[in-house]
């Protein structure tokens, strides 16, 4: 392990993105900050350094606790981060959120019908 390391390895190592390159086009958007700013795949990160990360699996706000620039496994991964409770409360919030929503596609029932196109048009005048 070394004392800093880029972004975008780090983000890569910490299991964040399944890709190197995945971690660099969300630096590049603007979905993590770190200590609070917007920055590029290039800068280096240290411990003790706060990260927000918005992923495909969800925002996190974590602090850094250490450095890696290799992929391990899981459980060495997570060693890397501490996330904030507030942040994990709201990702399950989300999630049941997401569970308990209904499906958009329920109700639909295929292709609409002449009837149906017909009703269709009389809504709209």
């Amino acid at each position: 392990m070394t004392e800093r390391v880029r972004l975008d390895k780090w983000l890569w190592a910490a299991r964040f993105f399944k890709t190197r390159s995945l971690a660099t086009e969300a630096c590049q958007a603007g979905r993590i900050k770190l200590n609070g700013s917007v920055v590029k795949p290039a800068h280096d990160v240290r411990c003790g350094d706060w990260l927000l990360v918005r992923s495909p699996g969800g925002e996190f706000e974590l602090q850094v606790l250490g450095v890696s620039d290799v992929r391990g496994p899981a459980p060495v991964a997570q060693a890397l981060y501490a996330e904030t409770e507030a942040s994990r409360k709201t990702r399950e919030r989300e999630a049941e959120q997401h569970k308990l929503a209904p499906e958009p596609s329920v109700q639909l029932h295929g292709r609409p019908t002449k009837r149906d196109r017909r009703d269709m048009e009389r809504w709209r005048g």
